[in-house]
C-alpha cells in the first residue's frame, strides 16, 4: 500500500480518538461543591475537590493563589488541597499566596504553615486600609495558562458543607488578565504599597476571548473585576458587566447571591442592580431570584419583600438543613453568586449584591456567552428553586434570623 494511503487510513482510523480527546477536555468547565446530605448534587458536574487537586498537581512552573482566607480542619478534604500545594513547591513550582489581612487574623494557622515551605511566599493585603473594603476574590492561576474562579473559599467547609459554583478555564488570554490583578495585589501587599499607583497596571483587554467547549458551539468569555478604580481595565468592571447581562435578558432571568441589599453601609440607597432587575421585569422578563437564609432577620428583608411584590418577579430564601453529624459554624448555606439570562449568557463570580462588593472590595467574575453552559447553570438554579430548601418571600411573611456563626 502506498505511503499516502497508509497515512490516510491511519488518519481515518484515529480521527474518532482525536475528536473524543477534544470533547473530553473542554477549555471551560463548571465546577460545584455540594453540602453533604442534600439533594443538590449534579452527577454530570465535577466536584471542587477533584478539580482543584487535578489543577494543582499539574502545575509545572507557577501557582498563584489569592483567597479571602485559608482554613483547614484535620482529616477534611482541604487537607488534600494544601498538601498538593506543598508538593508543588517541593517539585520547584513557585507558589505565591495572598490573603485578606483582616481575615488572616481569624485564620492564621494554614497560611503560616504554608509560608514555612521553600518556594512558597505568602502575603497579606490590607484592603481595609486601601479602599475600606476586603480582598474577597477566590481564584488561583496555574502556570499562567489556566485559572479557577468562583465562590469557593480555600476553606474545608466550602468543599463539604456549602453550595458553591466555580469555573475552570484553560486560556492564556484569560489567565493573563487575572495574572495582572494578582501582580497588582502582590505589589499592593508589599511593604511599600502606598507608593504604588494602580494606573501603572492600566491595560485594555481584547474581549471576548473564544474558548473551546465540550460541544460544537464555542464559548466567548469576558473577565470582570472590582473594585472600581483599582482594576486594569475600567471597561471590565464587575457591576457594569452584571447590569449588562441583566439588560440582555428578553425572556428569563435567574439570579442567585448569598446576600442582597439596597442599603449602603453607613446610610443611603444602592439600587443599581435592583433597578436593572425591575426594568427587566417591566419588559416582560420572568425573573427568579434566590438569596441565602443568612439574610433572614437582616435589614435586607424588606427590600426583598418589595422586590418579590413586583410583577414578573419571584424571590426565595433557601435554607440548607444542618449536617447530621452536628452543627458547623459558617456553613450549610448556598454561597453561589451567578446570573443567567435567557439560558444564553451568564455571569459567575465572587461578588454578592451589595454596593461594597463593587466599589471597595476585590472581586473577580466571568461573563460567558454559550447556550450549553448557560442552560446547565439554569438547571442548577432550578434544582435549588424546586428543592425542599426553598421558601418563597411574600409581603406578609415573617423571617426570623438563623444562627450561622460560632455558638456561644
Amino acid at each position: 500500500m502506498p505511503c499516502s494511503r497508509k497515512i490516510f487510513f491511519a488518519f481515518v482510523f484515529l480521527l474518532p480518538y482525536f475528536i473524543f480527546a477534544q470533547q473530553a477536555s473542554p477549555d471551560i468547565e463548571i465546577v460545584e461543591s455540594i453540602p453533604a446530605g442534600t439533594s443538590l448534587d449534579n452527577p454530570d458536574i465535577r466536584n471542587t475537590h477533584e478539580v482543584w487537586l487535578e489543577m494543582i498537581n499539574h502545575a509545572d512552573q507557577s501557582l498563584d493563589i489569592e483567597q479571602f482566607y485559608i482554613c483547614n480542619e484535620p482529616g477534611k478534604l482541604m487537607e488534600d488541597i494544601l498538601a498538593a500545594v506543598c508538593a508543588a513547591a517541593e517539585r520547584n513550582v513557585k507558589v505565591r499566596i495572598i490573603v485578606d489581612a483582616q481575615m488572616y487574623k481569624t485564620y492564621p494557622a494554614s497560611v503560616d504553615s504554608l509560608g514555612r515551605y521553600q518556594n512558597i511566599e505568602t502575603r497579606r493585603i490590607d484592603f481595609a486600609a486601601l479602599t475600606g473594603g476586603i480582598q474577597h476574590a477566590k481564584y488561583f492561576i496555574v502556570d499562567g495558562k489556566e485559572i479557577f474562579v468562583g465562590s469557593q473559599n480555600f476553606d474545608w467547609r466550602a468543599l463539604e458543607h456549602i453550595h458553591e459554583l466555580g469555573l475552570r478555564i484553560r486560556s492564556k488570554e484569560i489567565a493573563s488578565a487575572y495574572e495582572n490583578i494578582f501582580n497588582l495585589d502582590w505589589q499592593l501587599s508589599s511593604a511599600g504599597a502606598k507608593s504604588i499607583h494602580p494606573n501603572s497596571f492600566a491595560k485594555q483587554y481584547q474581549t471576548p476571548v473564544r474558548v473551546h467547549t465540550s460541544v460544537e458551539e464555542d464559548a466567548f468569555l469576558i473577565p470582570t473585576f472590582s473594585p472600581k478604580g483599582l482594576i486594569p481595565d475600567s471597561a471590565l468592571w464587575d457591576e457594569q458587566a452584571i447590569v449588562d447581562v441583566i439588560h440582555s435578558a428578553q425572556q428569563t432571568l435567574t439570579l442567585q447571591f448569598l446576600s442582597y441589599s439596597t442599603s449602603e453601609r453607613g446610610g443611603g440607597l444602592y439600587t443599581v442592580i435592583d433597578d436593572a432587575v425591575r426594568n427587566a421585569a417591566k419588559r416582560g422578563v420572568k425573573v427568579k431570584m434566590i438569596v441565602s437564609d443568612w439574610e433572614k432577620g437582616s435589614r435586607s428583608v424588606q427590600a426583598l419583600k418589595d422586590l418579590s411584590s413586583f410583577a414578573n418577579i419571584e424571590v426565595a430564601f433557601t435554607s440548607i438543613p444542618e449536617w447530621s453529624g452536628g452543627y458547623i459554624p459558617f456553613a450549610r448555606v448556598e454561597h453561589c453568586k451567578f446570573i443567567v439570562a435567557d439560558s444564553k449568557t451568564f455571569w459567575l463570580g465572587s461578588s454578592n449584591c451589595e454596593k461594597s462588593y463593587y466599589y471597595s472590595a476585590r472581586n473577580l467574575g466571568v461573563v460567558c456567552s454559550n447556550a450549553n453552559l448557560a442552560t446547565t447553570l439554569a438547571r442548577i438554579f432550578l434544582k435549588s428553586w424546586n428543592s425542599p430548601y426553598k421558601e418563597l418571600i411574600t409581603q406578609t411573611g415573617e423571617y426570623e434570623s438563623r444562627e450561622h456563626g460560632e455558638k456561644r
